[in-house]
């Protein structure tokens, strides 16, 4: 397949590693590019947190060699704090695409008028957008829902706006901001847009296997495709997507052993990071995703989440997996 291109970025590969908030770390990017991640992005960043320089805020830029391409995704309400906070951006960080956060359903973010509630101001939002395009030096993305509710579904209207804001791709979660997590992602609402448009359209929604990738990108016209929650602890499901989009067969699927050494290396990466006490709490709610749909699932989990308070509790727990399940 041909590659696509953001701006003058060739991406190898047709999957994006989605922003998730205390999930997409840099160990973590750093963790699932070598599956074949084309195109990563940073967890949210908040325009005002770096507008005031918020200790933790300031992390959440970091980047390496290996984290390349990489979007930093920012989300604000005010192009006044935007502003600044690409200047700080651009000053301090190093990355390839800057991300507009147009598709976060949490209240805490919606009622200041940023995430998804820019839905409900079509014009607002194109200006803002327009303004942003002009200030950054990187090319610009953006990323948002089918609409703020049911009744309120105006994702084409608002593709179209970002296309002519200057946006150089569409990313689409196809749920509403009221559904929030819920429910089933309705792609037909966006049927074809990806065809529509002169940028390339990336679908996002519920990616938990291939067929569920094809079935999206085929029916959207998307020349990409989001994971996010569906390659937590199953890496593998990036490289298996695009092995099918190149008419290749899926790997069979990993067994619990391999699975115990994927988390072990992750483990590794994030302590290493984060420093051991903070990383095994972090790895408390990430590691039991490896093992999911095992038999003796509940088990590891429960060991995995109570028992954890350094590296050396992580080895013993996950060799200890790796041990009884050796094949």
């Amino acid at each position: 397949m041909e590659n696509v291109k953001i701006g003058d970025i060739e991406l190898k590969g047709r999957v994006v590693l989605g922003p998730m908030a205390g999930v997409t770390t840099l160990p973590y990017r750093e963790f699932m590019k070598p599956f074949g991640v084309a195109l990563s992005y940073s967890e949210m960043i908040s325009d005002c947190g770096l507008y005031y320089s918020n200790k933790k805020t300031l992390t959440y830029f970091r980047t390496s060699k290996k984290d390349r391409p990489v979007g930093l995704q920012l989300f604000g309400f005010d192009f006044h704090n935007t502003e600044r906070a690409i200047e700080i951006l651009e000053e301090y960080a190093d990355y390839d695409v800057l991300d507009l956060n147009f598709g976060c359903p949490v209240p805490k973010v919606t009622k200041t008028g940023a995430g998804s509630a820019w839905m409900k101001r079509p014009q607002e939002m194109y200006e803002y957008t327009r303004a942003v395009v002009a200030k950054s030096h990187k090319p610009v993305t953006a990323k948002m829902r089918l609409g703020w509710d049911q009744e309120h579904i105006n994702v084409v209207e608002l593709a179209h706006l970002l296309e002519q804001a200057g946006v150089k791709m569409i990313t689409i979660h196809a749920r509403t901001s009221t559904q929030g997590y819920a429910g089933t992602p309705d792609f037909s609402k966006i049927q074809d847009l990806g065809n529509d448009l002169s940028i390339p359209l990336c679908v996002s929604g519920d990616i938990y296997t291939p067929e569920d990738a094809l079935q999206a990108m085929k029916q959207t016209g998307a020349k990409m495709v989001m994971v996010a929650r569906g390659g937590l602890g199953n890496p593998e499901l990036i490289t298996n997507i695009n092995r099918v989009l190149n008419g290749e067969n899926p790997l069979p699927s990993p067994s619990v052993s391999q699975d115990a050494d994927y988390a072990l290396t992750f483990a590794k990466m994030l302590c290493d990071y984060l420093g051991e006490r903070d990383g095994a709490m972090m790895l408390r709610g990430l590691l039991p995703h490896f093992f999911s749909g095992f038999p003796g699932y509940k088990k590891i989990r429960a060991e995995i989440s109570m028992n954890i308070r350094s590296y050396d509790d992580i080895q013993r727990i996950l060799n200890g997996i790796r041990n009884r399940n050796k094949l």
